[in-house]
Order: structure tokens, then C-alpha cells, then sequence
């Protein structure tokens, strides 16, 4: 069982309580800097792994937590279809809060201070909190900047983009790691959706988006205190430049070409269409495949054809998934 240590809970919490104050989200974490409310689904996977095949070493295979919400929608129906999530023992599909219950890390982070302090209610053993990325009112963008040893000089490398790309680093937010490092605060639009990255944009360089958090000044965890830099906690986050921007999205997909004809055999020319993409615009075809699926209410029947023609391509399954998933929710509106 998890230590408690209700003093630095106290702190947790207020910090937290601080920095909803200032528009972000945020959820309890613990000294290992993860989330620290339980999953509720946590006994139903691990049933799932108690049963799941063992690989060449051994140990059942990575994948995602699952879901127990009653809901059943399009989107999910389309993707047990693409994953095979209809045999036993397959991995249910990933529920990110759908069921309501707390417990679903990044996905619970809530700037309302009642629905705040209910999370640290329900995990006595946090000592941090972790602040939501990519979410209203702020888009929040992360940078970390990495010391650790053997890693180069991330600031020099961060100077180094900024007269590449021709734009200058704002004064903003800063906050100092246990370990040395710091994390820089922007501010990012309603629509750019950065994506989380390790090392992409400079070795020792992460960026945390849509989906990821930062670790919250006022946190204590396993490796130490993380603080305000100082004389910047009373500063707001700053746009991010325009030039960082570019840098942190990911390149657009290109448009597909020549798309398949409608008519009787319409799944048959967007399995073909699909599996003719090329280099570059597989992601895109399967998108716009599996778009036209859905408006013909195709998808039940022509997700796993799809998905195997997409992998076929080169595109990995995670990916294929995604697809599909991103396709269903936007065409379907689940």
C-alpha cells in the first residue's frame, strides 16, 4: 500500500487548487509522477492479462487498458471490428472516461475546484499534481528540457531552432526540475493540436500536447521538489512563436488522389483505393476510405478489410487504429 504522507498531500492540493485558479487543469499524482487515482477497470484487466497469450519471453503482450462503459458506439463497434476485439481474449477497446468513473489519468484533469479535491480525496497517497496539456482556456504547450548526463546542452539546442527558424524565445513560465531540468509553459491555439513527442524536435527535447501533462510547480516526488523558476510564477504562458509552431505539428497529410467511384461494389474500390496508397499518403487514404465508410454505413462491414489493406501498406496497426477511430468519431460524431 501507498505511503501517506498528508502534509505533502495538503500542499498537493493546494497547489493544484492555485494553479485551476489560473485556467488549468489539472490531476493528483504520485511520488513516481503518475496519475494517482486507481483505474476502476483495473481488476477487469488485469483478468484480461491472467488470460492473454505470453510472448516469446514470456510476459503477456503490451495493450491498452480497456473500457466497461455500457455505451456502444459506432466508433467502438468499427474498431473491435479492425482489432479482432470480437474473439476472446482480445483487449477491449480504450474507455478515456467514457464510463464516468474517475481513474482515467489526463482524462479526469478538471479546473473545477469541488471535482478537484474529490480526486485527491480518492488518492490520499498523492504528493504532486499533474497540469493537463493541450486543453481550453490556455492549449497549454510543454517544452522539457532535459540535464541529464550525456544528454547535450538542450537550452543551446533550443537557441540553435530558434535562429534556424527565425523566431525568438518568450519570456514565460518556467519550471525547475528535481534532476535540473526545466519545463517552459506557451500558450497554443484552439486549432493546433501539438502532438507529445521524445526527442523529436532536438535530442533531450520532449514536448508535451494534446493527451500528455507536466508536472506541477509545488510536486514532491520520489526525486525531489519541482518549483518556479524564479520571477516567472507570476507570469502568464506565452503565445508560442509562430516558427516553434511549425516545428512542433506534424507535417500535413497530403489530399488523396483520385478517389474510388461510388456504386455496388463500393467496398471493393475503397479496399483497392486504400491498398494502392503510396509512401506518404497512406494515413490519409485509409482516413478518407473509412470517412466514406461511415457515410455509407459501411463501417460494421468494411473495417477489417480496411484495416488489413492499410497494414498491408506499412501502416502499423496503432496507427491503423487511430484512423479508424479518428474516421468513425468525425463522420459519426461518437
Amino acid at each position: 500500500m501507498a505511503t501517506i504522507d498528508r502534509q505533502a498531500r495538503a500542499k498537493a492540493l493546494a497547489h493544484a487548487l492555485s494553479a485551476a485558479e489560473r485556467g488549468l487543469a489539472v490531476i493528483p499524482l504520485s511520488r513516481s509522477k503518475l496519475p494517482a487515482v486507481p483505474s476502476p477497470h483495473r481488476e477487469e484487466w488485469a483478468r484480461h492479462l491472467s488470460t492473454a497469450p505470453l510472448d516469446s519471453r514470456g510476459t503477456p503482450p503490451r495493450t491498452e487498458p480497456p473500457t466497461t462503459s455500457p455505451a456502444d458506439s459506432a466508433e467502438r463497434r468499427a474498431l473491435r471490428h479492425a482489432r479482432g476485439d470480437e474473439r476472446p481474449g482480445a483487449p477491449p477497446v480504450l474507455c478515456r472516461g467514457a464510463c464516468g468513473l474517475p481513474g482515467h489519468g489526463v482524462y479526469d484533469a478538471s479546473r473545477d475546484p469541488g471535482t478537484i479535491r474529490r480526486l485527491f480525496a480518492s488518492a490520499p497517497w498523492a504528493t504532486g499534481y499533474g497540469i493537463a496539456c493541450g486543453v481550453s482556456p490556455h492549449y497549454l504547450i510543454g517544452l522539457d528540457l532535459d540535464t541529464k548526463p550525456g544528454t547535450p546542452d538542450t537550452g543551446a539546442a533550443l537557441r540553435t531552432l530558434a535562429l534556424r527558424g527565425g523566431f525568438t524565445v518568450p519570456e514565460t513560465v518556467v519550471v525547475l526540475t528535481p534532476s535540473g531540468g526545466r519545463h517552459l509553459w506557451l500558450r497554443g491555439t484552439r486549432d493546433t493540436r501539438v502532438p507529445n513527442s521524445v526527442g523529436r524536435l532536438a535530442p533531450g527535447i520532449d514536448v508535451r500536447g494534446r493527451g500528455g501533462y507536466l508536472v506541477g510547480p509545488g510536486s514532491l516526488t520520489s526525486h525531489g521538489l519541482y518549483r518556479f523558476a524564479p520571477s516567472t510564477a507570476h507570469l502568464p504562458p506565452a503565445p508560442c512563436p509562430t516558427g516553434l509552431l511549425r516545428l512542433l505539428l506534424p507535417p500535413p497529410q497530403p489530399p488523396p488522389a483520385a478517389p474510388p467511384p461510388a456504386g455496388p461494389h463500393r467496398g471493393e474500390a475503397l479496399t483497392r483505393f486504400v491498398r494502392a496508397a503510396r509512401p506518404g499518403e497512406r494515413n490519409s487514404r485509409l482516413f478518407w476510405a473509412a470517412c466514406r465508410a461511415c457515410e455509407s454505413n459501411l463501417m460494421d462491414v468494411l473495417a477489417p478489410a480496411l484495416a488489413e489493406a492499410a497494414i498491408h501498406t506499412g501502416l502499423s496497426p496503432e496507427e491503423t487504429t487511430h484512423t479508424l477511430r479518428s474516421a468513425a468519431r468525425l463522420t459519426l460524431g461518437s
